[in-house]
């Protein structure tokens, strides 16, 4: 399956796609919103997205909005370490406009998995 992967700290990214493609996964990444959503217009086959919230140029809320809106049948895995409001917070809210499952960082390989299995 093909995923995007959309973090702006590259040791996330890495994590992520590492564990992804040990499961015969192919993987897009993203450092913001802003590229996330322009590779989305690029690659027309990439049923789930995994996002992270706080980022820089477009965040993770801000993308997660525009998905729902040009990709309905996209699903969204949103991950979040927080901020200055903490990580749920931010996890309720991308929950309420769209994700389809939320993951707090730091989270593990199984975990991840598991949270992508939801999505199927």
């Amino acid at each position: 399956m093909n995923i995007l992967v959309i973090d702006d700290d590259p040791a996330v990214r890495k994590f992520i796609t590492t564990i992804l493609k040990k499961e015969n996964h192919t993987v897009f990444e993203a450092d913001n919103g802003k590229t996330g959503l322009q590779l989305l217009q690029e690659q027309h086959d990439i049923p789930v997205v995994i996002t992270d919230i706080v980022m820089p140029e477009k965040e993770g809320i801000e993308t997660i909005m525009e998905m729902r809106s040009q990709y309905p049948a996209i699903k969204i895995l949103a991950i979040s370490g927080g901020g200055k409001v903490g990580p749920e917070n931010y996890l309720v809210l991308a929950d309420a406009l769209g994700a389809h499952t939320t993951l707090k960082k730091p989270f593990s390989g199984p975990e991840l998995l598991l949270s992508l299995k939801l999505l199927q």
